[in-house]
């Protein structure tokens, strides 16, 4: 789907694909925001610390936004009956690898070069073995995997891990299932039934004595999150209408209810499974209210891929601002690169661990990641997505040859 479509003056249409988009910059700086606020002693037990702590929903946002994004071809086959280019598992498989790995593997080797003549705090991920775990997603399977500057990595397990299952899911879902038929009823209940995995899980693994803390970290886990994903896309082609007014509210108070005991204290997986159930669930809530109003609202007759114009709301519109979508274009090598940056901000600011201010933190760690990401962008990215990325306007006949 391309990211937005752009007018001859320049502006970005306030497109569905715009929108969702623009979502990515508010969950890369949720998470930028959490991390600052961890490294500046900000997770207390109380309201305020927990809250600071629940900005790690940005993951959440990734992970359901992921599982709509992919699934929706699947989707769209079944109900138009037209096969899909990116239901072919090499292309995706393809298209996959060139979107995440190479940045990826870029800030992994950096991130263990500059600890070659940097003091690392931390005693964990180092070593040839650990460093192969770090390129290869496999870092939470094993205690002491997890590098300085690479801890928020955990989440690209779960997402590369969702990568390597979706047509596994979404195949039998098409073919054993719907018997290549548009029967939103049996996908919906199927993706129900299968989000359960997390909870099983959840309760199982702090049920296990002495076991490994990184399990809890674990792809099934979070399964619910990629497989509500998976739900909206099959909402979106049902409804013509997602009220934001309603839909945005409901969001921004799940989120805040997030914030209670109930759903453990300041730390990304509670001890208790029943909070961390709660937790997950009010993060799904939410992330589903958000994103949804940006996902429905699209011509059901447009082919998959085209950039269709929607009616613009407040919503959509605030996220389809051109220099929000053009942070949600660079937001994964924002992702990928912010928490090295902040470890160095800390030192430049003169704070140390677990003292100073969170909004100093964040707001320098945001100045000086976003053109390391946007550079890491523009040397990783293919030719469309510099296109994308541009800091200027692209002139219609200059688009037009780069697609060509």
């Amino acid at each position: 789907m391309p990211a937005h479509s752009t007018r001859h003056d320049g502006r970005v249409t306030a497109s569905r694909s715009a929108s969702l988009t623009g979502i990515r910059a508010v969950a890369a700086l949720s998470v930028c925001l959490t991390h600052a606020a961890f490294w500046t002693g900000r997770y207390t037990d109380d309201v305020v610390g927990r809250l600071f702590a629940r900005f790690e929903f940005g993951v959440a946002i990734f992970f359901v936004l992921s599982g709509y994004l992919l699934f929706r071809p699947w989707v769209r086959e079944l109900r138009t009956g037209e096969r899909s280019r990116s239901t072919g598992v090499t292309r995706y498989a393809w298209h996959r690898f060139r979107r995440v790995v190479p940045p990826y593997w870029v800030v992994v080797i950096a991130v263990y070069l500059i600890y070659l003549v940097r003091d690392d705090p931390g005693g964990t991920g180092h070593g040839w073995g650990s460093f192969l775990r770090n390129m290869t997603f496999t870092q939470v399977y094993g205690y002491g995997h997890l590098h300085t500057g690479l801890t928020q990595m955990w989440s690209m397990c779960a997402e590369v891990a969702f990568y390597v299952v979706l047509p596994l899911i979404a195949w039998p879902l098409a073919a054993l299932v719907c018997h290549r038929r548009w029967r939103p009823d049996l996908l919906l209940v199927w993706l129900c039934g299968l989000a359960l995995i997390s909870p099983v899980f959840t309760v199982v693994v702090h049920g296990l004595p002495d076991a490994n803390p990184t399990m809890r970290l674990w792809p099934p886990a979070f399964a619910s999150w990629f497989l509500g994903g998976m739900a909206l896309a099959v909402v979106t082609e049902l409804v013509t209408r997602w009220p934001w007014q309603v839909s945005v509210p409901i969001g921004l108070l799940a989120f805040l209810a997030s914030a209670g005991s109930y759903a453990g204290g300041p730390t990304i997986i509670p001890d208790d499974a029943g909070q961390t159930i709660v937790k997950h669930l009010l993060y799904l809530v939410a992330a589903l209210a958000l994103i949804g109003p940006l996902a429905a609202g699209h011509d059901p007759r447009a082919p998959l891929g085209t950039d269709d114009e929607v009616p613009p709301d407040p919503w959509r519109r605030a996220l389809g601002w051109r220099p929000v979508v053009w942070f949600g274009e660079i937001s994964y090598e924002f992702f990928l690169v912010h928490v090295m940056v902040l470890e160095f901000v800390m030192g430049w600011l003169g704070f140390r661990t677990f003292t100073g201010s969170t909004a100093a933190a964040f707001a320098v760690t945001v100045v000086v990641a976003t053109p390391v990401a946007w550079l890491l962008h523009w040397i990783t990215g293919t030719p469309a997505q510099r296109q994308r990325a541009r800091l200027w306007p692209v002139s219609p006949g200059h688009a037009a040859a780069t697609r060509r």
